[in-house]
């Protein structure tokens, strides 16, 4: 099977991982269709956060002078205890940062991101975009791969990527397993600076504030014009039966679980919009995600809790290794898609887990667990990369290292 632009690859879902996946495609001349289930390509939610694992991907793509000039480039990522008001530790995201990693530590609305990208795929060439693709089945015969959507549209090419996100159903075909609602819901918002210019810290800075079962982040976006606030409980109330009803992790409880916090949480509380709550979901690893022309990549291969900020960042990691498997294995589809599972499941399986168990110890409920956290926090020095090293220190994309 040859790939033309009448037997394109498909990318399932047109969300940031999907568009990267597709620029990351083209890179080798190869055309690709995307398929949106939305009457329109956008991105729901606030703001991002791209640790340099994600942003040397946004660089070898061509897309980094664009978001440069929307993004905000923190000083510190800043640990704080979120009820005595003490900063517990802090991260350089400086020049330090760069060196050591070759990108920068950026933080942006997600709005902007997925514009950027979007732009870059209506410029290419190679790529074509559907809209109002909500697709029902997916299969794989002798002449390719074949999509059907609900509107009764039917796409035919060469091989499909699934980047459908957490409630995939490309995934289907592989497991029959569901997201894993971890009781925690968010509540989140951008709002214009100058309301809380005066009530907030050194607006240079990524704040998080920990406490049990609780945590607040907090940063500009959008050039500085915007801060972007993110509350995040554990919900009493949660219980399997009613997850998928309003009945918990509401704002009456968002306010008793902030009960005592310091001034400044409270304040920032009083700021975040409590008409949408986001529930929060992952799923467990699942050791293959691969089968013949069909592959996943991004949340609909391997979900995470947002602890690390890592969800984005995966998925970026992932397009670009997509990219340099596609182009060692030439017309071998599936050799590529192997090769690109092989190195791709146990590092994301890694950082799913890592997130969960980064999750425990910011929201420790006793308290030995707490000062043995704080007295590990408050040892560690601003410029002591061992931690996030392994996560943002992945640079496997070969194209870049050889540039």
């Amino acid at each position: 099977m040859t790939n033309t632009a009448q037997n394109p690859f498909i990318v399932i879902g047109g969300g940031i991982g999907g568009l990267a996946t597709a620029l990351g495609v083209a890179e080798n001349n190869q055309y690709v269709k995307v398929l949106e289930q939305a009457p329109e390509f956008g991105e729901v939610g606030a703001g991002i956060q791209l640790a340099a694992n994600a942003t040397n991907v946004l660089q070898r793509l061509g897309v980094m002078d664009k978001i440069n000039e929307i993004a905000v480039f923190p000083k510190r990522l800043v640990l704080m205890d979120a009820f005595s008001g003490k900063e517990l530790s802090a991260l350089d995201l400086g020049e330090v940062y760069r060196e050591r990693y070759g990108a920068p530590y950026i933080v942006l609305h997600r709005s902007d991101l997925h514009r950027v990208l979007l732009e870059a795929c209506q410029e290419n060439p190679y790529i074509e975009l559907a809209t109002n693709q909500k697709i029902t089945t997916t299969e794989e015969n002798d002449q390719g791969v074949t999509v059907k959507a609900e509107n009764g549209d039917v796409h035919k090419g060469i091989a499909v990527i699934g980047a459908d996100g957490l409630w995939s159903n490309v995934r289907k075909m592989f497991s029959d397993d569901q997201p894993i609602c971890s009781g925690y819901v968010a509540y989140r918002g951008a709002i214009p600076i100058e309301e809380v210019k005066t009530s907030i810290g050194d607006m240079d800075d990524v704040y998080m504030w920990i406490g049990p079962d609780l945590h607040l982040v907090q940063y500009p976006v959008r050039r500085g014009e915007l801060y972007n606030q993110v509350v995040v409980f554990k919900s009493k109330n949660y219980r399997p039966e009613i997850e998928k009803t309003e009945d918990w992790g509401t704002p009456e409880e968002m306010d008793a679980v902030f009960a005592g916090s310091c001034e400044l949480v409270q304040n920032a509380i009083s700021f975040i919009s409590r008409q949408k709550r986001w529930p929060m979901f992952d799923r467990l690893p699942i050791e293959n995600w691969t089968q013949g022309h069909i592959t996943l990549t991004g949340d609909a291969a391997h979900p995470m809790l947002q602890y690390l900020a890592q969800g984005a960042c995966q998925a970026l990691e992932d397009a670009a290794y997509m990219s340099d498997m596609l182009s060692a294995h030439g017309e071998d589809i599936p050799a590529a898609f192997t090769a690109f599972q092989k190195e791709r499941q146990p590092r994301t399986a890694y950082v799913q887990g890592s997130a969960r168990t980064w999750g425990e110890i910011i929201h420790n409920t006793t308290n030995e667990g707490i000062l043995l956290r704080n007295i590990i926090l408050g040892k560690r020095q601003s410029n002591d990369f061992e931690f996030v090293d392994q996560f943002h220190g992945y640079n496997k994309n070969a194209k870049l290292v050889e540039a």
